[in-house]
């Protein structure tokens, strides 16, 4: 069920509901955004044209209490560039060194959700999907190492403009942060957007703002 929010320029309703154009959501945390689960659609199909096999990954992205000079309204792309530019570097690398160069590519799709807390301290829910033929795990908790969870908390504190040894602690990876989604799956793919439908959520969003959610472009399809 959608209703109309109360806004001069409603361009997202409110759902309430256990679904969304067929997609399970997690109704206890409801209502939720039209706009943002549509999103979330679309990003994941793209994902899946790319990459039949996506691998997706959970995290929250904190934000210190001491930050001087920090725009927020640069931080997501700055941390999205670095970690564009971190996965790349890393799959070069790699091709140096397969047999006969051949390595699977990945592009980079995201969508994050920014809340306040009740301590009045922002954070960003994010999410990252990948092709599972490139990643299929983000690797141990530490510093320094070489996965996909280091290059997490090296572009995040490229963003914050920190070292990454004072960054450790502003990434969360919360339990279950891992998901194989598949294109000829509907399951996997239920299973995810359920997961992450409680990023779209209404409690905590500044309505009508530009600032509480956001996306990886729609790849542009060339016209036949």
């Amino acid at each position: 069920m959608k209703i109309d929010l109360p806004t001069r320029k409603a361009k997202s309703r409110l759902v309430i509901g256990p679904f969304y154009r067929g997609y399970p959501v997690m109704q206890d945390k409801g209502p939720f955004l039209s706009q943002y689960l549509d999103r979330t659609i679309d990003v994941t199909d793209d994902a899946l044209e790319a990459h039949p096999r996506t691998f997706a990954v959970r995290f929250d992205l904190r934000i210190p209490q001491v930050c001087e000079g920090l725009d927020e309204h640069k931080l997501i792309n700055r941390f999205m560039n670095s970690l564009r530019a971190k996965i790349a570097w890393a799959r070069r690398r790699a091709a140096k060194t397969a047999m006969k160069g051949r390595v699977h590519r990945t592009d980079v799709r995201y969508l994050w959700a920014r809340e306040v807390g009740q301590r009045g301290r922002p954070h960003y829910h994010f999410v990252v999907l990948l092709n599972r033929d490139a990643y299929r795990v983000m690797g141990k908790y530490e510093v320094g190492r070489d996965n996909l969870y280091s290059r997490i908390l090296e572009a995040w504190a490229s963003a914050l403009g920190m070292d990454v040894e004072d960054a450790v602690g502003l990434v969360h990876v919360p339990r279950n942060a891992t998901y194989e989604i598949d294109a000829d799956d509907q399951e996997s793919q239920d299973a995810f957007f359920y997961r992450v439908s409680y990023m779209a959520k209404s409690a905590t969003k500044v309505l009508g703002s530009r600032h509480s959610f956001g996306s990886s472009r729609r790849r542009v399809k060339p016209r036949r």
